[in-house]
This record gives C-alpha cells, sequence and structure tokens, in this order.
C-alpha cells in the first residue's frame, strides 16, 4: 500500500483524541481498515456500535490507497480497532501506534489465523477466517460494554447460523469441481480457490502483480499459452487492480472462449459480507460449469 505515512503520523500525534472517548453519540467507536471487516462489527454490534470502514471503495485500486486527515482521526478515536495485518494494511497499524489509547482493543486476522508477511494476505476469502473475526469482536465489545455482553454473544450466534449458505455453497462447488485447473490475475481469490479444492496456476505471475512488479516474459508467455490451449477453465482477476497486461490476458481468455470472473479486495456498497461471497461464488459456479473450449 502507498501512503502518505509521514504526513498522516504528524497529523494523527496532534489531532489524537482524548483516551478512551467513545463516539459522540455514546456508542462504541469501532474502525476497521477495510469494509468486510466493518461490516462484520456492525453485524455484531447493531446499535451499539459505531463503524468506520476506511476502504470501502470498490472501483479504488487498494494498493494506490492513501491516508487523509479525516482518516487519521477517525483511527486515532478508535476504541475497537479491526485490521487485516500481513503487511496487506501497514498504514492502520502505525497510525493506531502513533495515537495509543490504554483500553483499545486491537484485532488483526492475520494474528487470529497465525499467518505473517509473506503469507497470501488476502484472508477474507478463506472461509475460516470470518467466524474468529466475529468471535474476537464479540469478546472485544463484550469487554467494552458488558451490560450488553449477551446481545452480542447472540448476534454471533445469529451471524455463525448466516454462513451456513457459503459453507454449503463452497462444499458443493469442492464436490463437483475439485482438481479443475483456474488461473488468475493476483492471488485475491486464491484462499477461496484452494477452499474450492481448484488447481491454481501461473502463481509466479498473480505474486508479481500483487507486489506491483513487472511479470516476466516467460511468465507472461506461460499465461498466454494456457488460455490459448485451455489448460485452465476459469480466469480470475482483480477489478480494481487491472494493468494493460492483465486487460491484454482478459481479453485473452475471453477470444479462447474462457469464462472470466472478476473479484473485489472490499465489498461492494450495500452488500453484507456474506452476500456478497455468494454472489461470487455463484459467478464461480457458474463459470466452471461454462465452457472449457
Amino acid at each position: 500500500m502507498k501512503t502518505t505515512a509521514g504526513l498522516a503520523l504528524a497529523l494523527l500525534l496532534a489531532l489524537a483524541p482524548v483516551p478512551g472517548a467513545r463516539a459522540a453519540d455514546g456508542k462504541i467507536a469501532v474502525v476497521a481498515a477495510e469494509n468486510f471487516y466493518g461490516d462484520i462489527a456492525r453485524q455484531i454490534g447493531g446499535d451499539r456500535v459505531a463503524v468506520v470502514s476506511i476502504m470501502n471503495n470498490p472501483d479504488q485500486d487498494p494498493h494506490l490507497f492513501e491516508t487523509t486527515p479525516g482518516i487519521v482521526r477517525q483511527i486515532a478515536g478508535a476504541q475497537i480497532a479491526v485490521l487485516n495485518g500481513a503487511n496487506y494494511d501497514p498504514w492502520m497499524e502505525k497510525l493506531l501506534s502513533a495515537a495509543p489509547q490504554p483500553n483499545r482493543k486491537v484485532i488483526i486476522a492475520a494474528d487470529l489465523m497465525h499467518r505473517q508477511a509473506g503469507d497470501n494476505p488476502h484472508f477474507w476469502y478463506d472461509p475460516a477466517t470470518m467466524p474468529a473475526v466475529a468471535k474476537a469482536i464479540t469478546a472485544a465489545l463484550g469487554a467494552a460494554d458488558a451490560a450488553h455482553a449477551s446481545d452480542y454473544a447472540a448476534r454471533l450466534t445469529n451471524f455463525l447460523g448466516s454462513l451456513k449458505p457459503l459453507n454449503d455453497k463452497i462444499a458443493a462447488i469442492r464436490g463437483k469441481y475439485a482438481g479443475t485447473a483456474v488461473t488468475a490475475s493476483e492471488p485475491v481469490f486464491g484462499p477461496m480457490a484452494g477452499a474450492l479444492g481448484l488447481k491454481m496456476r501461473n502463481e509466479r505471475f498473480q505474486l508479481s502483480m500483487m507486489n506491483d512488479t513487472e511479470p516476466s516474459a516467460r511468465d507472461v508467455a506461460a499465461f498466454e499459452q494456457d488460455l490459448k490451449d485451455h489448460q485452465v477453465r476459469v480466469m480470475f482477476y482483480n477489478k480494481q487492480a487491472s494493468s494493460k497486461v492483465v486487460q491484454h490476458l482478459v481479453a485473452l481468455a475471453r477470444a479462447a472462449n474462457i469464462p472470466v470472473v472478476g473479484v473485489t479486495e472490499t465489498a461492494p456498497p450495500d452488500l453484507s459480507y456474506q452476500d456478497w461471497m455468494l454472489g461470487e461464488l455463484s459467478d464461480t459456479e457458474k463459470a466452471l460449469a461454462g465452457p472449457s473450449s
């Protein structure tokens, strides 16, 4: 992520609120680095929380995200903060550290999943991540607002139950298509592809694109050949970070009659995490059932 970190840190020190301050309306102030984590906090917290999600624009390339004074103020006032970790959103950790709150709870998905920098950081596509994050948020809200701990626990139960259609869809796709070869422009969908039992190709190319480095001519050629020879059933691509080489590969896939599925790093507006994932899984299922030659 590219950020104006020095400016943001200086602003944060100047704008840091009184420790332990609540949101203006008395609600628990929760700040999430990414909007899908914010959605989970909202589902668990209900009307007892005021949630701000920093990265919430599905048309923005998350790799080009930059902080602003308004974002700095929001992060500084957080009583509970939720972020991805594993160097996916390092700006969040820096800003939180610059304005510490003695009672602030910081929830890092990477830590919950025992992952670290260098691992595929798109944890929200791993079906095991959101239950762990939801449980951590529930515990943090219960500690901050013990009088309503039972309400948070009840909402957690509802949330976990709401994941059943998602898990059922994953199991159905895996049962029918496990072992099918697919490819992608970036490893965004990688954890979900693994859960579906799909065989991912062109991973060196994907890492280059994720790290904003030029893919080698050899890796580009291998990707092109996979598409031309129909060695893959589906191509996934990150709709928020589509370079010229990716656009070329998408066009090549379509010309070869290989279904293309667009995925994103932030949830679309007004969609819950569950509906977002179900939508992308439905697109994936349809593509896997589509033409392969």
